[in-house]
């Protein structure tokens, strides 16, 4: 950090949700985006888990006999790798399904989230991009590849979930970022900024970025309710993102001007 730039004061989540319940108009569209994040992510999750499990029934039906030292070791690692299959199918599972609704949701999402940097921000916001069918069309193109970014993440995260510990913790990593990624194209998307700038950001802020990432993270890894409580949670969670990237974009700009 340059000697001339001052800490940038962080904004707590709790303090983010106050704000939000605050305002009554930002607070009733939040309502309605639950909901429609909910029925997405529930609809899907439910769709993809019967899809995994009835694929894979016929090998974790039937447990081998564990009979014998050889027979027990036989049967102590297919334990292992069913629950492994288990716990990191539902992982997936939520991902697929949290990205499927949070590309159908983005618009709502995009509303709120300029709503809520508007009434922080006061005379200091910055107003949309210009609203052109070029604009739509940069928008639709950089939504998807965040959605295909979040299946290259997936598929990494599968990968190293099978190293032992290090790899439950790279998968916490790998989600943790892009769940930064996820929240951060809502207050960017307006000012148009493509997937490598915003990958650029959280580079830049990688330590806000965690913090930022890393309860959505955790909420997935708790199965079944994962669901219920991110859709719950997800409006609180793109205002106080967007509060802090605010805050952290108007320090850079002084910090810019000072230099």
């Amino acid at each position: 950090m340059p000697p001339h730039q001052a800490p940038v004061k962080w904004i707590p989540l709790g303090s983010s949700i106050a704000f939000l319940l605050r305002s009554p108009k930002l607070l009733g569209w939040s309502c309605l985006l639950v909901l429609l994040m909910f029925a997405l992510t529930w609809g899907a999750y439910l769709l993809t888990v019967g899809y995994v499990d009835g694929q894979t029934a016929a090998f974790f039906q039937q447990a081998p006999e564990a009979v014998g030292i050889w027979g027990w070791m036989k049967h102590f690692g297919w334990l292992v790798m069913k629950w492994t299959f288990f716990i990191i199918s539902r992982i997936v599972a939520f991902y697929l399904a949290f990205i499927l609704a949070y590309t159908l949701s983005a618009p709502g999402y995009v509303f709120l989230s300029s709503a809520a940097e508007k009434k922080h921000a006061g005379q200091a916001f910055e107003e949309d991009a210009v609203f052109t069918l070029k604009g739509i069309v940069i928008d639709l193109v950089e939504g998807l590849k965040i959605g295909a970014f979040g299946l290259v993440v997936t598929v990494a995260a599968l990968t190293v979930s099978f190293i032992p510990l290090l790899g439950q913790v790279l998968v916490l990593l790998l989600y943790t970022y892009y769940s930064a990624l996820m929240f951060l194209d809502y207050p960017t998307s307006r000012r148009r900024w493509s997937l490598g700038r915003k990958i650029g950001w959280l580079r830049r802020h990688g330590t806000a970025a965690f913090r930022l990432g890393i309860l959505p993270a955790v909420i997935s890894l708790i199965p079944i309710i994962n669901v219920f409580l991110i859709a719950l949670i997800f409006p609180f969670l793109t205002v106080h993102i967007t509060l802090n990237f605010s805050v952290l974009e108007q320090a850079e700009k002084k910090d810019i001007k000072l230099a």
